[in-house]
């Protein structure tokens, strides 16, 4: 790791997804669209909804699994909570993925005044002073 984790530089890429996969995707469809542009064969035409159905594939698959680590962060950032004898009740799943940064002794108020002041994730994690660093999230 080189600098230790804060708001500013907390957003991760997954090189991965966000410069092969998605730009070659992006490319595949591209492609099929010059080549109906330039000779309409039924294969051609066939080809446009087939590299649309990848495209989507593509971020329908990185949105389920951003879904399962949303659901896996408000699962322990509640027991963390429970343990520090906070209640959650009444935070969005949103609320939660950005109070995962905050440390144990600045959790219990800033959760209140998430739950209260209804604060977004930015403005929850703009407000944290010790941030607790999350390296695993993709």
């Amino acid at each position: 790791m080189s600098a230790p984790q804060n708001f500013k530089n907390h957003a991760r890429f997954d090189p991965k997804f966000h410069f092969f996969t998605v730009p070659l995707a992006l490319l595949c469809f591209l492609a099929s669209i010059l080549h109906v542009w330039k000779q309409q064969t039924p294969a051609n035409v066939l080809l446009v909804p087939v590299t649309i159905v990848l495209f989507m594939t593509v971020g329908i698959a990185r949105g389920y699994a951003l879904q399962v680590q949303d659901r896996l962060i408000r699962l322990e950032e509640s027991l963390r909570m429970e343990r520090l004898g906070i209640s959650h009740a009444g935070l969005t799943i949103r609320q939660f993925v950005a109070l995962r940064f905050a440390s144990d002794a600045e959790l219990p108020a800033l959760t209140e005044r998430a739950r209260t002041e209804k604060l977004s994730s930015k403005q929850i994690k703009e407000a944290i002073v010790n941030w607790r660093a999350d390296y695993d999230r993709v």
